[in-house]
């Protein structure tokens, strides 16, 4: 009879052991466990670490409340501004109710995959390519705000929302970059036509100055080929300035008339060289003329009373 009580106590205590292992769980720390007792949702929320439920009549549906990174795929669309792209991003967000999340969504995590998706395509068409490309930090914020507008209500709050790429046909890359090149021609010919106009400031400057003091002119004719001659040439090409010319013509004439006199012209000493020396010329062939040109001896009787003389 005693044996009997004791194996029916071991009995029941190995069930009691069973059921007790069945009904045990434990919730990680990032996770919450929602409990539905018979299809009904229990009010407690049970936190991380070790737990009891009734086995087959408790049901505990662990949730994730960590961050979850989900790639929104690719969508085709056309811009605002007729122009068809692909554009592709990431979602982070993560479960604030964990009942919410169990209860009024079947899938949590489909139902934002699907909203970031219609989400994204409607961004797209709301939008110009040049806000896609360079303002995209405004367009992360107003999909953020169409995707945590309904998860909300679902226990999922939206941490936020990143447009990865953009990718666009190749003729409209090509358009783009042809429209770029052009731009950068433009600013590289404006900013040479303006160094330009600064260097020629610059020399009508320095021209005036050199125009006072010639000399400053020979000078500078003297560093350039001080600066030719460093660069160890064969052959050296130099310049010779009209400046430099009228500056030795000034120097060899003589000193100016007084201011009530005139000036003679610069042209008058050549002038009266060329004289001269047309002068001197014909008096020299005069004399070198030969005998014969004179006049035959007994002509008439004026040459020969001229040939007595």
């Amino acid at each position: 009879m005693v044996e009997e009580l004791v194996a029916a106590g071991v009995s029941v205590v190995s069930v009691g052991i069973v059921y007790a292992m069945a009904g045990a769980r434990v919730v990680k720390q990032y996770e919450r466990g929602v409990v539905l007792r018979l299809g009904r949702l229990r009010s407690d929320v049970r936190g991380p670490g070790f737990t009891m439920v009734v086995p087959f009549v408790d049901k505990l549906r662990k949730v994730n409340m960590q961050i979850v990174t989900m790639p929104v795929p690719a969508q085709d669309g056309i811009t605002r501004d007729n122009v068809t792209v692909r554009v592709d991003a990431v979602i982070y967000f993560k479960v604030v109710d964990a009942a919410d999340a169990v209860i009024q969504v079947e899938d949590y995590q489909f139902a934002v995959s699907q909203m970031a998706q219609t989400s994204l395509r409607s961004i797209i068409g709301k939008s110009d390519l040049d806000d896609l490309l360079s303002n995209r930090e405004k367009l992360n914020q107003g999909l953020e705000l169409m995707i945590d507008s309904p998860a909300m209500g679902w226990g999922v709050q939206i941490d936020r929302v990143e447009i990865k790429d953009v990718s666009l046909p190749e003729t409209m890359k090509r358009s783009m970059a042809r429209q770029a090149e052009a731009d950068r021609e433009r600013r590289a010919r404006v900013i040479n036509a303006d160094a330009e106009l600064q260097a020629s400031k610059k020399l009508a400057e320095a021209a005036g100055v050199m125009s006072e003091q010639p000399a400053a002119l020979q000078l500078r004719l003297l560093q350039t080929v001080v600066a030719v001659a460093a660069e160890k040439n064969s052959t050296l090409v130099l310049p010779f300035p009209v400046e430099l010319l009228r500056f030795l013509e000034r120097a060899q004439q003589p000193a100016a008339p007084a201011p009530e006199q005139a000036r003679p012209s610069t042209a008058q000493p050549v002038r009266e060289s060329v004289e001269q020396s047309v002068r001197e010329s014909v008096e020299q062939s005069v004399q070198e003329q030969p005998s014969s040109l004179a006049p035959p001896l007994g002509s008439d009787s004026e040459g020969s009373k001229t040939r007595q003389d």
